[in-house]
């Protein structure tokens, strides 16, 4: 009966306590004016602005005669035909590449992640080698879009790092004043040690 009785005040304690953080965190997002939903506003925006871009140039490929000929000749470098897959797979995979190193950047902030947290990661990174053929059996406009979307995140990843840029905007200082040779370090730790 005593081990029983031992459960039942260690599972009232861990209810407590969750109450507890959770009213915690409330007061947090309140005094911070930082709720969740507000981070998550941005991709309510670009997903389907997202989507709406990609399928407008899949349209654009494949279905509009008028503009069929523009695109299939407004390609460069090794893919002058933008209505057609990239046949080089060389778009696709650079677009997997650089998704997956957009990942493991944010990655490289993450202290302790939780165990749900590294499996959302791991799915993200599933779901970054997967747009590789992905990309490769759409038409090359639209692999071409979102290799440059993804280029642009990156970059707007890096830049917002920066001390003076931080400084400019306005935003809260960094934690360090060199945020490129830590995330270089902590990279190279990571993968090559």
């Amino acid at each position: 009966m005593g081990s029983q009785g031992s459960f039942t005040k260690t599972f009232f304690r861990r209810v407590q306590f969750q109450k507890n953080l959770r009213r915690l965190v409330l007061q947090l997002y309140v005094r911070d004016n930082c709720h969740p939903f507000k981070a998550s506003l941005l991709v309510w925006v670009q997903l389907p602005l997202w989507v709406g871009l990609s399928l407008a140039l899949r349209n654009l490929s494949l279905d509009r005669p008028a503009l069929h000929g523009e695109l299939a000749a407004g390609g460069a470098l090794w893919f002058p035909d933008l209505t057609v897959p990239d046949s080089t797979w060389v778009l696709p995979v650079c677009l997997g590449l650089t998704n997956l190193l957009i990942l493991e950047v944010f990655s490289l902030q993450r202290v302790g992640a939780s165990r749900f947290q590294r499996l959302v990661l791991n799915g993200f990174r599933g779901f970054s080698v997967l747009m590789i053929p992905i990309a490769a059996s759409v038409p090359t406009s639209m692999a071409l879009y979102w290799f440059c979307s993804s280029l642009v995140g990156f970059s707007h990843n890096l830049l917002l790092r920066s001390p003076t840029v931080r400084r400019t905007a306005g935003l809260p200082a960094p934690q360090s004043e060199t945020p490129y040779r830590d995330l270089l370090s902590a990279f190279i730790s990571k993968y090559w040690r």
